[in-house]
């Protein structure tokens, strides 16, 4: 298993190889997309976006973790508060409906480094991120993988794939999309 550290500003550069310093991951996402509307995603640009996310990181808020073997970081998932990634608590596939979002953390994506992947590291990482949330106090984790029914589109898998969280103990809490069912593990019980 991979070591796993949360990402803080000391990491920062570390964060930069594994997503390129001018790529950003996957289009320059710069892991804003479930932190950002639509609309505000949309008009900034990769550097902006990258800013952005670097002002997260040095305001002492960890987003996420690094997975590294040899040193080298390998591969990311996002995690936090709920509330702190706007677009998945607004979209239709992942919004709750009434349910109070206070304790309640998501695991909303995953980037692994080209030459490291189909190896396990999303299911490595998501168990990391479980025990993250289960240490700042969460009392559940959600999260709106994709089902892997069908052979993946490029890129369709960075939300984390169905089975990986099944496996996990995760239940379906809902479904508004046929391939993306709406996830959560209660961390009280496990």
């Amino acid at each position: 298993m991979p070591a796993v550290h949360p990402l803080t500003a000391d990491r920062w550069s570390d964060l930069e190889d594994l997503f390129g310093k001018d790529k950003g991951a996957n289009s320059g996402c710069w892991c804003m997309w479930p932190r950002l509307s639509a609309k505000a995603f949309n008009e900034a640009t990769k550097d902006q976006r990258k800013q952005a996310f670097r002002g997260i990181v040095l305001a002492n808020i960890v987003p996420g973790l690094l997975a590294y073997e040899d040193d080298v970081a390998v591969a990311w998932v996002s995690v936090g508060p709920r509330g702190s990634v706007f677009r998945f608590n607004a979209s239709k596939a992942s919004k709750l409906d009434g349910d109070e979002d206070n304790g309640l953390y998501a695991i909303t994506c995953f980037y692994v480094r080209t030459g490291h992947r189909k190896r396990g590291l999303m299911r490595e990482l998501a168990t990391a991120a479980i025990a993250f949330a289960r240490d700042k106090g969460a009392r559940a984790v959600d999260a709106c993988p994709v089902e892997a029914d069908r052979p993946l589109m490029w890129g369709d898998g960075f939300v984390g794939v169905a089975s990986v969280f099944r496996d996990l103990g995760f239940s379906e809490i809902a479904r508004r999309s046929p391939r993306r069912p709406l996830m959560r593990l209660e961390l009280a019980s496990c």
